[in-house]
């Protein structure tokens, strides 16, 4: 018999459970004849099964039909060609399983769990969902309104769209730029025919790959992943990644988002980032700790122990495939509003003005090496992290000298990459408040467009 699932043995399982000899555990690649990457990760220490099927299509290709890929991607979940929505949840439900669909901004995904004694029950509907959803028009208009509800409620909650509003701002009109829920204008006009036709579209083989971590017999898998995704073909040309945008930063600017009833400030201060692979990815992530990334940081000691201005502060890259974003975030009552900028900036500028010397290096270190092994313990963790990297195209280096990379890092270093990496000139500021009482505060920090949240949209 033919041998269709041809295999590369990639990765070695950890000789140690200690931190710094952390290793990602073996895995095996392959790819169908109909060109889906495939990731088997055998693991036997609890009786269950991750599956991912991850599509690299998301908001990036939504084009003038803002949220098109998310409602696609939960839209996957309202039955199969073969099944009902009732009897697939049914399905998963009886047996403690969970299913979960979606659509990022890069990506869109399907995922469940379930013990290794449903597999041969639930991974064949798992394949329907994927393959042949049937988008039930009555259960897709249930789903646009309560995503729709959902859009005008979170502008009720500056902190929830903030994020959003500093991407559109970063990225003007470029992909990258696009609210992966959409709008509710745009959402409310999707219509069955533009689910079907996205799905179609992208949700193909040649853009996906199928990702099993858990407790099965690879050989055995082999033969259910080709039985239930090796008929699964593919109409015409494969998508080709285009040029979703770059960060735009040539000058000092400020989105003032009007919310007339706030009685808070909510800001995001920053500009450009890294993408998900590039190689100071690792020790970005300490130097990022030292500011904004753990509760002991500067940002957090100042503007929350010190001054009392807030309840936390933070920062943080934000990586996408081909860039990224750096923010800083928080939020304080409308009159401390100016206070609270000035400390965030002054407590940004020690990045230059003072450095990062070797105790507070070190302290870092231990954080981010102590945090690492636990985020990639279960089986539902590792196969999210196989699909970020198959998304990303991260190499698994980046994962096994994780621990190498912060401990190599030096003070020297740190001022290097903080000059090549956090972004000090031409800030880029959205302050989500009441624009009467902010209005000539936020002209201090750039150029002022002025939006109102009650807008559909994200764009001035």
């Amino acid at each position: 018999m033919k041998k269709l699932f041809s295999i590369a043995l990639t990765g070695a399982v950890a000789a140690s459970a200690h931190a710094a000899e952390f290793k990602l555990p073996a895995f095996e690649t392959a790819k169908l004849p109909n060109g889906l990457t495939v990731y088997l990760m055998e693991r036997h220490d609890v009786p269950l099964v991750a599956v991912r099927a991850v599509v690299k299509a998301g908001a990036v290709n939504d084009g003038a039909q803002a949220g098109l890929a998310n409602l696609t991607g939960d839209g996957v979940l309202l039955g199969s060609a073969k099944h009902t929505k009732a009897q697939i949840d049914q399905a998963f439900d009886f047996r403690g399983a969970a299913l979960a669909g979606g659509g990022s901004v890069e990506q869109s995904m399907v995922a469940t769990n379930f013990a290794r004694k449903d597999t041969d029950t639930l991974l064949p509907l798992f394949a329907e969902l994927v393959q042949e959803p049937s988008f039930d028009a009555a259960e897709l208009d249930k789903l646009r309104a309560r995503k729709v509800n959902g859009l005008k409620q979170a502008k009720e909650s500056p902190r929830q769209v903030v994020g959003t509003y500093y991407r559109s701002m970063l990225f003007g009109n470029a992909a990258y730029a696009n609210p992966p829920s959409g709008t509710v204008n745009s959402l409310s006009a999707l219509k069955q025919d533009d689910v079907k036709t996205f799905h179609k579209r992208y949700f193909r083989p040649d853009n996906a790959a199928l990702i099993v971590v858990g407790d099965f017999d690879p050989a055995e898998m082999r033969r259910k992943v080709e039985s239930l995704f090796g008929q699964w073909q593919a109409e015409g040309p494969a998508p080709q990644r285009a040029d979703y945008g770059k960060v735009h930063a040539d000058k000092a600017r400020v989105w003032l988002v009007n919310k007339s009833d706030a009685i808070e400030t909510t800001f995001v201060i920053g500009g450009p980032g890294i993408a998900r692979n590039d190689p100071d990815y690792v020790p970005l992530q300490v130097l990022n700790t030292v500011l904004g990334g753990r509760f002991t940081s500067w940002l957090n000691d100042e503007l929350r122990v010190n001054s009392g201005l807030t309840y936390g502060a933070n920062s943080s890259f934000g990586t996408l495939s081909q860039t990224g974003t750096f923010s800083i975030s928080s939020f304080t009552a409308l009159p401390k509003t100016e206070a609270a900028l000035d400390l965030a900036l002054k407590t940004y500028d020690r990045l230059w003005s003072k450095g990062i010397d070797q105790a507070t290096l070190d302290s870092a270190k231990a954080y981010v090496k102590g945090q690492f092994p636990p985020r990639y313990e279960t089986s539902e963790q590792l196969a999210s992290l196989l699909g970020d990297m198959y998304a990303n195209d991260v190499s698994r280096s980046q994962i096994d000298n994780f621990m190498k990379d912060v401990d190599s890092l030096t003070p020297e270093r740190a001022k290097q990459l903080v000059d090549k990496h956090f972004p000090r000139k031409n800030l880029q500021m959205v302050l989500v408040g009441k624009a009467a009482e902010i209005g000539k505060i936020a002209a201090k920090y750039g150029e002022v467009t002025t939006l109102d949240i009650t807008a559909d949209g994200f764009q001035p």
